[in-house]
Order: structure tokens, then sequence, then C-alpha cells
């Protein structure tokens, strides 16, 4: 059989130079590159050029060799929890809904995701979650708004009492917390927790009983760091052993490292958000730009000092831009700076 043979009728090099065949393109007699001979002398010219490059070859080797990481063998997020998600349907505009948002997460082997929402039940969603999409492990709870009805003992009783049981968590007020829209001038009072003698509510502390006879997980919501101790110190009393200070570096709440150990030692976790450096000056969403920023770096010292153990890490994310997966990857990043 006759080998494959590529009829060249005229040579070229790589910026589209010939040889041999000037005339016939147009090229005057004795043109450069009109001859074989001129062709030979080019090319004896580059072998020069590549003897030369070889002495190089540590330089050449630096900006040629050089390629990108592969992806790792292993999620950098495998078997993280997201404690604090929102997803769409929702009255605020969310990047993904909850199905969307567990493909994501499984996509990158996490492990579990907590459901909030600041209006609405999630408990009945996160049955739904489990359903569509076996291998993640989501749960939902209730947030004591106004929708919910303020403090209401009766919405957290119906709210852990969901089909699944998949609903563990209850938030104290969010945006309709006294602190917030005082902080925030949104209203001339919110939903109180804590009275004129900074002891809690009675209406918080049935709260808090169900909370300990259910082993729900209680998160203080937008209370000021005053309110947020005594919070904690309430629920401790009253047995509850599942405690964490929602976002406890944010503008709204925005917990000194004294403040921060003082919860600690009452049993509290501090939740860590992937949204904190994303907010500020500069934030893509115009709202999120009247909350300070908080950096990794920030974050980092504070769980230096406080220690590893006490904190919980979200991505308090759904936001139009970005997105879960995005958040989670910063929310790793945070972790590793810690």
């Amino acid at each position: 059989m006759n080998p494959f043979r590529l009829p060249r009728w005229r040579f070229m090099n790589c910026c589209g130079h010939t040889w041999g065949h000037g005339a016939a393109l147009g090229q005057e007699a004795g043109a450069p590159g009109a001859s074989r001979r001129d062709f030979f002398k080019t090319a004896a010219t580059a072998a020069v050029g590549l003897a030369a490059m070889v002495t190089l070859k540590d330089t050449a080797a630096a900006q040629v060799r050089v390629f990108p990481p592969p992806p790792p063998a292993v999620s950098p997020i495998e078997g993280l929890i997201d404690f604090h998600n929102h997803c769409a349907p929702d009255v605020f505009g969310r990047a993904v809904d909850d199905d969307e948002m567990a493909q994501l997460y499984m996509a990158r082997q996490m492990e579990a995701v907590v459901l909030k929402n600041h209006v609405a039940l999630t408990a009945d969603r996160a049955w739904l979650v489990r359903k569509h999409n076996p291998g993640i492990k989501a749960f939902g709870g209730v947030t004591l708004n106004g929708p919910a009805g303020g403090i209401n003992p009766e919405a957290v009783q119906w709210m852990w009492r969901m089909q699944g049981g998949y609903g563990r968590v209850v938030w104290l007020p969010t945006f309709d917390a006294d602190n917030h829209v005082k902080h925030f001038k949104d209203a001339p009072e919110g939903i109180k927790v804590v009275g004129p003698d900074g002891k809690v509510l009675p209406a918080l502390r049935e709260v808090l009983k169900v909370c300990a006879q259910q082993k729900l997980v209680l998160c203080t919501g937008h209370a000021s760091p005053t309110e947020v101790l005594a919070i904690v110190e309430a629920a401790r009393d009253a047995g509850c052993d599942r405690i964490v200070v929602t976002h406890a570096e944010f503008e709204v709440v925005n917990m000194t490292v004294e403040q921060m150990k003082k919860a600690a030692s009452m049993g509290a976790k501090m939740e860590i958000d992937a949204m904190g450096p994303l907010m500020g000056p500069n934030a893509h969403l115009v709202w999120m730009r009247h909350w300070r920023q908080v950096t990794y770096k920030e974050s980092a010292e504070h769980i230096k000092a406080v220690g590893t153990e006490h904190f919980v890490l979200g991505t308090d994310l759904g936001q139009t831009v970005p997105g879960h997966q995005q958040g989670a990857d910063q929310g790793d990043g945070a972790r590793d700076a810690g």
C-alpha cells in the first residue's frame, strides 16, 4: 500500500511566506523567498536560533511549561453543612430554587443544608428536597417574624411536627426584630425579645421550653449583642443545648471578640457566613451596601481568638448573584483561613 503523501506544491513557513513560487504569486524574480536556496538559508538561521534557545532552558521552561493545577481529587467542601441558605420560591429574588440548590451541593459532595426563609415555613420544603434529591440532608424551620405571629410558641410547636421531622431550627426575629428596624431606621420599633430589665420576655421563655424539649436549634436572629447574650443565657437555663448566634459578625449583630467568648462559654456557636466579604460599599446589590464588609482576615482572627469549635459555617446566599456554589467555595476559603 502506498504511503499517504501530501502534494505540496510550495513551501510555506509559519508566517505565510513562500519559497520557490514567487513568480506565480506575483513576486518579482530575485525577491526574498524566491528560491529553494533562500528556504534552506532561512531554515539554517532558524536552527541556530533554536540552538541558542536551548541555553535558556530554565527561562523557557518557566514560560512554556506552566499549566493550571488538576481538579482536586476530593471536593474541598465535601461533607460540609451550609447552615444558612435562601432559595426560591421566596418574597425576594433568589438565584435558584430548592432542587437546583440541592443538585449544586450534591455535585460538590456537601452533606447537608439548612433552608431559611424570613416569612415562610421551610420544614415542609426540606421534606420535598430530600424526596427529589436523595443523597443530601435538608433541614428547615421557622423564623419568628411578623408572618409567624412574632414570638409565637404555637408556630414552633406546629413547625417541628411537620411530616418527616426535618423542621429542626427556630430563628428569632430577623428583619422584624426591634434591634434591626431601629438600627436601619426601618420602623419606630419591631418585635422585642428582651424587656426593659434586660431579661428575655415570657413569650420567648415559652419558645425556649419547646426548643429544649424537642432538641431544636435556637438561632438568635438579628438581636443586638447585649440581647444575644441575654438570649443565650436564658436558653442555656431552659435546657437548650443547640444555640447559634446568627451571623455574629454582620452589621446588625456585630459582636466583639469578648462577647463571642462569653456566648461560647455559655454553649453557643457563632455563625460565619460567606456573604460577609461580599457586602460593603462595593457590593453587587444596593441593599448589601448598607451592611459593613466582613473580611476573611477578620473571620480568621475571630476563629483563632475564640476557638474553632465555637463556630459553624453558612453562606446566607441565594441572592441573584453570586450563587450558592460560589458561596460554599468562599466558605471553604474562610475555613482554611481559620
